[in-house]
């Protein structure tokens, strides 16, 4: 149950930086520049909180800990943002908007896990 924990509680740390990523940018900046910001972003969000998760714990293999990210942060895209927050599932027409932001989370989480050894202290 604890590792459970700490790994998808690494996953919420990301997918909540990049909603503030989004929140802020909406407030600050055009939709396209958001997305462009927060898509040149997520990589660098997941490969710091991959490269922890991988130096600090390595409770599971580069691609289950890409494959439990992806999953938490397309489910709770899904479930909390689609279906709760914006009542629709016009996001997931966003290339730059989702499937991009997707892609880079498994991409950067799988070589990182790959490319970190676990600590030996």
């Amino acid at each position: 149950m604890k590792h459970a924990f700490i790994i998808l509680l690494h996953a919420f740390v990301g997918w909540a930086i990049c909603g503030a990523i989004i929140g802020i940018g909406f407030s600050l900046t055009t939709e396209a520049n958001t997305l462009i910001i927060h898509a040149c972003a997520v990589p660098v969000v997941f490969g710091v909180i991959a490269w922890n998760y991988f130096h600090r714990f390595h409770y599971t293999s580069a691609l289950m800990t890409a494959c439990i990210f992806l999953i938490f942060i397309a489910g709770t895209d899904f479930f909390l943002v689609a279906l709760i927050i914006q009542k629709s599932f016009v996001m997931f027409s966003s290339i730059i908007g989702t499937w991009i932001p997707f892609a880079s989370i498994f991409l950067t989480t799988y070589l990182v896990g790959i490319f970190t050894k676990k600590s030996s202290t």
